[in-house]
């Protein structure tokens, strides 16, 4: 594979990584698939490569660089809907008191999600 070829397909990788970060801020499920799919067949093709020209190194610095921002991202977001999911699964009753002062235990699991009304 020629070295400019080699450097179309990091530069499309590179594009492809940015695009898939706007499209996960912009919630487009459809269109991140797309990117993922895309970029997962630019990395088979680079895969075989076996010499990387000296200046495509910058480049390929670029694309960890961008790919580790969007694993970041993504890792983010995970850890928030979980704790959106932990918070929602908690009790929502309000702690009550009994007539002595101490604190009550009622049967409500408290599930606001539960789908029951």
């Amino acid at each position: 594979m020629t070295r400019e070829a080699v450097h179309d397909l990091l530069q499309q990788l590179h594009d492809v990584i940015l695009l898939e970060r706007e499209h996960a801020k912009e919630l487009d499920i459809q269109a991140m698939s797309e990117d993922m799919q895309q970029k997962e067949a630019l990395l088979q093709v680079l895969g075989k490569v076996e010499h990387l020209h000296p200046d495509d190194r910058t480049l390929v610095r670029k694309i960890q660089q961008e790919n580790i921002r969007n694993a970041y991202l993504f890792k983010a977001t995970l850890n928030w809907i979980q704790d959106t999911m932990e918070f929602f699964g908690k009790k929502s009753v309000p702690t009550t008191y009994g007539q002595h002062g101490t604190t009550t235990n009622n049967c409500i699991n408290g599930r606001l999600l539960s789908g029951r009304i």
